[in-house]
């Protein structure tokens, strides 16, 4: 079994962590044996591939988690103290959501816990990024500045998915619409005039075949498509929240055509911005490298960068260790390169923040305007397919008489 352990060291300097042992009374003997003074020892529960789907429901909107983060950022720069500003935030906050994990974090906070900690314990409301980025000011020191950038990285990835998500409601309801008209002629039309072709031994075109056999085997084994369809889909829930799911999500990711260089531009937008955090709050390269793997949110650049940390410490310049990568385009090392050379490293990361934010913020632009009509073109040939499969054996059926 795996346990949740908060303890205390012998100078007093609070442990939080996880320890496996078969049982509660060993877990106490192993912690108690390396002298640390047990708090609280809670049993970690595994979670289940039903679990991803219930915390949907629990899930907190994107722009109460911006301004829940930007009136925190206000209230730490304004010298109030961590405890009271969210207490603060709590009396405010209009999400009941959000207002119970604001209250937990607080019971955490005045518990001994660090920010970081208290929010790791509510890993299905804040992201990895959102919590190794608080780790990372709780080490310089730098909280509010940070809280800001959060909130700014919030805000715009809002309105990135606010854009998306507006171009794609009237493609969306049209595609819902058509597979409804599809499945009912499928399951309903079809079914109803396969034996007048068979009788009438007209001879159909091979699209027609294909889409009788596709439509007997609806009418018939429609349970059994939608128990294979379900659990497939759970399955595949279940295999993309382990390690190795997640990473060959993220690698089809990277290789999706157009999608790919998208999502790798965003990437590399998103180290440079939070390196930059980084250095600028007086972190050595090697560690912000270490920290800025851990805030990319995709596992093929985070052990690419987690390996250039390795071997910055080892002596070797960023601007080289990248050089190597193919994932990260040579304009990256190059301006590195540069602002190695220079001093101006922070200045440069910004130019590279900058320069790919605007490269996303294009491309979404263009696939916003390019998807609907791609999907009504796509619609319309599919409709088009469906009818003629129909309508010519029909009229070569009245031709018979």
């Amino acid at each position: 079994m795996k346990f949740s352990y908060k303890a205390r060291t012998r100078e007093g300097k609070l442990q939080v962590g996880n320890i496996e042992a078969s049982n509660r009374e060993s877990a106490v003997g192993i912690l108690t044996g390396h002298n640390l003074f047990v708090l609280s020892l809670e049993p970690i529960v595994e979670t289940k591939w039903y679990d991803h789907i219930l915390s949907i429901f629990k899930s907190v909107k994107g722009t109460d988690m911006m301004i829940f983060t930007r009136q925190l950022a206000t209230l730490i720069a304004s010298q109030v103290p961590l405890s009271d500003s969210l207490n603060n935030l709590y009396r405010q906050t209009p999400s009941p959501i959000l207002k119970e994990v604001i209250a937990e974090v607080a019971q955490d906070i005045d518990a001994g816990f660090s920010l970081s900690q208290a929010l790791e314990r509510q890993h299905s409301v804040f992201s990895d990024f959102y919590i190794n980025m608080v780790k990372s000011a709780e080490i310089t020191g730098r909280l509010s500045e940070v809280l800001e950038f959060l909130a700014d990285y919030l805000e715009h990835r809002s309105e990135l998915t606010s854009k998306v998500r507006s171009a794609l409601i009237y493609p969306a309801f049209v595609i819902v619409l058509f597979m409804g008209v599809v499945m009912l002629m499928i399951a309903v039309v079809l079914p109803q005039i396969t034996p007048i072709f068979a009788e009438t031994g007209v001879e159909l075109p091979v699209y027609t075949k294909i889409v009788l056999t596709i439509g007997t085997l609806v009418s018939t084994w429609w349970w059994a498509f939608l128990i294979a369809l379900v659990v497939i889909a759970l399955l595949l829930i279940d295999y993309f929240q382990t390690e190795e799911g997640k990473a060959v999500f993220d690698e089809v990711l990277l290789r999706l055509p157009i999608f790919g260089n998208l999502f790798q531009k965003l990437y590399i937008s998103r180290f440079a911005e939070s390196f930059q955090v980084l250095i600028r709050s007086g972190l050595t390269i090697p560690q912000a490298v270490e920290i800025s793997s851990r805030t990319v949110g995709n596992t093929i650049y985070r052990e690419l960068l987690r390996q250039a940390s390795e071997r910055v410490r080892r002596g070797e310049l960023l601007s080289k260790a990248l050089e190597t990568m193919p994932e990260f385009p040579p304009l990256v090392s190059q301006l590195i390169s540069v602002g190695e050379s220079t001093g101006r490293l922070e200045q440069l990361l910004g130019k590279i923040n900058s320069f790919y934010r605007r490269e996303v913020e294009d491309m979404v632009n263009n696939l916003v305007a390019l998807i609907q009509p791609v999907l009504m073109v796509v619609i319309g040939l599919m409709i088009a397919f469906l009818f003629a499969s129909i309508l010519l054996p029909l009229y070569n059926l009245s031709r018979v008489f």
